[in-house]
């Protein structure tokens, strides 16, 4: 009955709407349960200390460490989407533990669902943030490395160019000097086959002087000496002595073996010098020389003794392919302004012309119509006049013999290297 009484009264002082309207009968009075919630062991369990919750969010932040570290380690190539999945769910994990009622406990309360979905929505917007940071930085990594690769390839491949470039450089050097060396051996072939006429030329000024040195020396021998035609005998012996000098400087010039020097030439007067050398050679087979030079040119920048071999052999040419004519033989020689600032000299004979059917082969190595040529002239008068910036072309229109242009620019580029 006591106990009866008691739940009564209890019901009667909390109110009828908190209790069901049963009979149902407690097995354990209220007091009892309060004096069993106050125990030690229940209460710890509903309200941790501050220092277990503590330990316990260090605990967590440090097997979060751990997991990254070792999902960092092993699985580096994992897709973000991963990584993601696991920072969310770690922080909606946390955040209803610690932060949402009941706290310490995984269960939710109705009011609290939408403050869980704010911080999941946070929490996935700030795990994307994250998860495109990281893309970006491993892009930016890739990009680095693939960059750092570029540029080692780059610096290979330019050290390969640099040397090919070098050596590319040696091979020109020493294709020059052989073109060089076999212009020489041209030239001194070609003064060894002109040396009975190159003798007769010189041979004209010595004689003159030797007969006006002969004569001066008359008039002073006499007893009343002469004083005024000796005086001229002299002077005439002088010019003499020097036209033959001259000569032989020019001789001596075209067997010179040195390295080309580019520097002002005038045309004209390695025109002057050819026809000089070559006058007797002209004149033992009755070929006459005319010249019809521009005084106006301006003076080309080249080397003067290869301008020489290449106007000699034209020449040349020219002479011995009237031998045989019985026709007028003449050599015209003629230099004028051209287009585009060059300078054009025209080398016409009248004898018996190109060869028609190999007339395209007459500039290529070894090609000759002559019995004892080499036929390297012609190959190697090219070479020089394109080392020059120039050009060198045949044809045969006139009407007879055949006609070789030189069209040599007054202004070289510097990558012109001879």
């Amino acid at each position: 009955m006591g106990t009866t009484n008691n739940s009564n009264a209890y019901r009667s002082t909390m109110g009828e709407d908190r209790f069901p309207a049963t009979d149902t009968i407690l097995t354990e009075p209220a007091g009892n349960v309060a004096r069993n919630l106050s125990k030690p062991g229940l209460r710890w369990w509903s309200e941790p200390p501050a220092v277990l919750s503590y330990g316990v969010a260090v605990l967590s932040v440090a097997v979060a460490l751990i997991i990254a570290s070792l999902l960092d380690k092993h699985l580096v190539s994992a897709p973000v989407a991963l990584f993601l999945f696991f920072s969310v769910v770690l922080s909606l994990l946390a955040f209803d533990y610690y932060f949402v009622t009941p706290l310490y406990s995984l269960a939710m309360e109705i009011k609290e669902v939408p403050r869980f979905i704010i911080f999941a929505l946070s929490a996935l917007f700030v795990g994307l943030l994250s998860a495109a940071q990281r893309s970006a930085t491993e892009s930016l990594k890739d990009a680095r490395d693939d960059l750092s690769r570029t540029v080692q390839e780059l610096r290979r491949t330019n050290e390969a160019l640099h040397t090919e470039n070098i050596e590319r450089h040696q091979a020109q050097e020493a294709l020059h000097q052989a073109q060089a060396d076999l212009a020489h051996v041209s030239r001194v072939t070609m003064m060894g086959e002109l040396t009975a006429s190159l003798a007769h030329e010189l041979n004209q000024p010595i004689t003159a002087a030797v007969t006006n040195a002969n004569t001066c020396a008359r008039w002073l021998a006499g007893d009343t000496p002469n004083i005024q035609q000796a005086r001229d005998a002299a002077i005439r012996s002088a010019k003499d002595g020097t036209r033959a000098a001259d000569i032989i400087s020019r001789i001596r010039l075209l067997f010179k073996k040195g390295t080309p020097v580019r520097e002002p030439v005038d045309i004209n007067e390695v025109i002057r010098e050819i026809v000089i050398l070559l006058r007797s050679e002209a004149a033992r087979y009755s070929i006459s020389v005319r010249t019809e030079l521009d005084t106006e040119l301006p003076r080309l920048i080249g080397d003067h003794v290869q301008l020489q071999q290449v106007i000699m052999n034209l020449v040349l040419n020219g002479i011995d392919s009237m031998k045989d004519v019985d026709d007028k033989r003449e050599l015209f020689i003629k230099s004028e302004r051209w287009e585009n600032e060059q300078v054009l000299v025209s080398v016409r004979d009248t004898g018996i012309g190109l060869p028609t059917q190999h007339a395209d082969q007459i500039f290529e190595a070894f090609f000759t119509t002559k019995l004892h040529g080499t036929g390297m002239g012609l190959s190697i008068s090219r070479s020089i006049v394109e080392s020059h910036g120039g050009r060198l072309w045949a044809d045969s229109k006139s009407p007879a013999g055949a006609t070789f242009h030189i069209a040599l620019p007054t202004r070289i580029s510097l990558t012109n290297n001879t």
